[in-house]
C-alpha cells in the first residue's frame, strides 16, 4: 500500500499538472471505486468545475472544488493517479477519468484512476458534511509533514498507550501516514524493537524515533518514495520511486544487517504483518 510518501509524491505531481485546471467532464467505469457516493455524485459533482489546491491528511489526497466541494482520493493496495494527455493509451483497471481542459502551460490531459484490485476510492463531498462522509478523517492523529511534528507532540501522543511500538506507528489515529514499510526503517534508525512497549521509552528515546520519523519520511519523499516489485506504486508521470534501495531492514530478513555489519535481519511475522529488524542494532 502507498504511505506517505508515496501519497505526497503523488500529490506534488497532481498539484503540478493539476491544480487550477478545469474538469470538462468525467468517465466512470467500475462502480466500486466509487462505492461511497455512488458514479452519479462523482459525475456531476466533478464535471464543469476547477481543481483548487492538492492537499494531503495521511495517505488521504484532498482536493477543494471552485464548486464549494471537495473530492477525496485513496490509493488503498493498488491505486495509482496518472495524469497523460489523450493519445496515451489508458493502462488497464482505469476506473475514473478527469478530462482537464487546455492551459496555456498545458495540453489537454487525463486524470486517470487505475486501480486493479479496487480497493480504492474517489469521493466527491460536502466539506462541511466531511465527518459524517469520511469519519475516519475525525479520528486521524498528527501528520509528521504536514503538522508540526517533534519529540514532544510524539510524547503526547503516545502518552498511556501501552501497546508495542510498531503497532501505535501503524495506528493512524496516533501518527497518520506510516505503514509497514517506514515502520520499520523508522525503528532501525531509532534503534528501538518494534515490540518494545511505548510506556517504556525514555524521553531521549522518544526524541530519537520522532527524529527518525521526520528524517525517514522526508528522505522518502526526496527519493519519490519506495517501489517495490510486488507492488504497484508510480508517480502522476508513471515513474518508480527509488527509496527501496536506502531500505536497511525492509525487505532484507536474513541479510547481514548494513548498519552494523554484524547482525542479520530478522523477519517475524507478528498480528498479520511481517516486520524486519536487526537483533543486534534494536536491542
Amino acid at each position: 500500500m502507498p504511505e506517505l510518501p508515496e501519497v505526497e509524491t503523488v500529490r506534488r505531481g497532481i498539484e503540478a499538472l493539476a491544480v487550477g485546471r478545469h474538469i470538462s467532464c468525467v468517465e466512470v467505469g467500475r462502480e466500486r471505486s466509487v462505492r461511497r457516493v455512488g458514479r452519479d455524485a462523482v459525475i456531476h459533482g466533478l464535471t464543469d468545475t476547477t481543481i483548487v489546491d492538492a492537499r494531503r491528511r495521511g495517505k488521504y489526497l484532498l482536493f477543494s472544488l471552485d464548486t464549494g466541494d471537495a473530492m477525496m482520493i485513496h490509493l488503498r493496495m493498488s491505486g495509482r493517479v496518472l495524469i497523460d494527455e489523450p493519445h496515451v493509451a489508458r493502462p488497464l483497471h482505469t476506473h475514473v477519468v478527469l478530462h482537464l481542459d487546455q492551459t496555456p502551460c498545458h495540453p489537454l490531459h487525463e486524470f486517470r484512476f487505475v486501480d486493479p484490485r479496487t480497493f480504492g476510492e474517489v469521493v466527491v463531498y460536502d466539506p462541511h458534511d466531511e465527518s459524517g462522509v469520511l469519519p475516519e478523517l475525525t479520528r486521524m492523529g498528527v501528520d509528521p509533514i504536514c503538522d508540526k511534528f517533534d519529540a514532544g507532540v510524539l510524547e503526547n501522543a503516545l502518552r498511556g498507550r501501552r501497546g508495542a511500538l510498531k503497532s501505535l506507528l501503524l495506528n493512524q489515529s496516533v501518527v497518520a501516514g506510516i505503514g509497514n514499510i517506514y515502520a520499520d526503517e523508522i525503528l532501525h534508525r531509532a534503534k528501538l524493537r518494534w515490540d518494545r512497549p511505548a510506556d517504556t521509552l525514555t524521553k531521549r528515546q522518544i526524541g530519537l524515533l520522532a527524529d527518525a520519523v521526520t528524517d525517514i519520511l522526508q528522505t522518502a519523499i526526496t527519493a519519490g518514495g519506495s517501489t517495490l516489485t510486488d507492488t504497484q506504486y508510480v508517480d502522476v508521470d508513471g515513474q518508480v520511486g527509488s527509496f527501496q534501495d536506502q531500505h536497511r531492514v525492509y525487505g532484507h530478513g536474513g541479510e547481514i544487517c548494513q548498519t552494523c555489519g554484524i547482525g542479520r535481519i530478522r523477519r517475524v511475522m507478528a498480528a498479520g504483518r511481517s516486520t524486519c529488524f536487526c537483533p543486534r542494532c534494536q536491542r
